[in-house]
This record gives structure tokens, sequence and C-alpha cells, in this order.
């Protein structure tokens, strides 16, 4: 486990066994994750697929209904994408990017306070969420994704409507 630039986030790189059947990865061990001081009471899990040039974010749930994520890619290939929108930390207003893909098995633990999102580079893209909250609609808040500095690397994003509605960064009022 590496704890990542951006405070309370961390890169999980769980075994992955292969053979002739192909692959076996556990990204979820709740005892190592609680040797770090970090949240295991994931109450949600979900998943979304993707085609190459889909961008999705930047996603957060607001307080008190905010939460922790674990995210990995089951599938394909994306970019993930984190940005720290937590007043009081030294990387407030930061993002950073990291590979996930389904080979690498790698998993990201989001803290609560982070805004979230990818672009997906390899089809399909299969990312499972975890969360420590259950979606709570009138909670459910973002970023607009070219507000915050980040080159996503496609010049004609598949988007949704929403995620191009978010306020930008700097219009943004952070209750974290």
């Amino acid at each position: 486990m590496t704890e990542l630039q951006i405070s309370g986030c961390y890169l999980l790189q769980p075994r992955v066994f292969r053979d002739e059947r192909g692959r076996f990865v556990k990204p979820l061990v709740a005892s190592q994750l609680q040797t770090h001081g970090l949240r295991t009471d994931f109450v949600e899990q979900y998943h979304s697929t993707s085609a190459p040039g889909v961008i999705r974010g930047m996603h957060f749930q607001t307080p008190p209904h905010e939460h922790a994520k674990l995210v990995y890619c089951a599938a394909g290939a994306v970019t993930d994408v984190l940005l720290d929108l937590r007043r009081q930390s030294a990387t407030y207003g930061q993002a950073i990017a990291l590979p996930l893909t389904a080979e690498s098995g790698q998993a990201l633990y989001i803290t609560a306070g982070i805004a979230h999102g990818f672009v997906a580079l390899e089809a399909p893209a299969l990312m499972v969420y975890n969360v420590t909250s259950e979606y709570a609609p009138s909670h459910d808040a973002g970023v607009r994704w070219d507000s915050f500095g980040f080159n996503w690397g496609v010049l004609a994003p598949v988007m949704s409507e929403r995620d191009c509605s978010f306020p930008a960064l700097a219009d943004f009022v952070s209750p974290f």
C-alpha cells in the first residue's frame, strides 16, 4: 500500500495470481486497510462500463453523506483522477492521475473530500466502486471536469449532460 501525494488516498497493489485459467485478484482486505487507519465499513457497491473516450467525473457526496471509496478497474484500462476538495488540506485544489488496469489489479482508496473521475482508455472499462455511505441524491455533487487544469488527453470526450453542468472548481464552495 502506497500513500499518494493527496493525503488519505492510497494505491493498493494486491497480489495477482495468474495461471492457465486467467487471473485471481483480491482487491479488498479489510485488515490491511485497518492497519493504516482506513475505513472498511463499505455499505454499497456498484460498477460502470465505459467505452474509450468516455469521461466520468468529477464526483463526490457532500456531508453528512460523504464517503470514502475503494475503486478498481476489473476490465480494460482507465486513467483515474483525484481532486482534493478539503479546504484545510495542503493539496487543496490539486489533482493527481493514476493508471488503473484490470491486468495490474491495482485499486485506489479515496478518502472523503476528494472528487473522483476517470477517462476510459480500453474497452470495456469496467470500474467497481465500494463506498462507505449509501447514495443520497440530494448530496450527490461534482466539479466540472475541465476546470482544474488536468489534461484528459481526449479531444472529443463522451460525457453526461450532468457531468458537464457541474460548477467549475473556482466557483465551487467546498463543504469539506
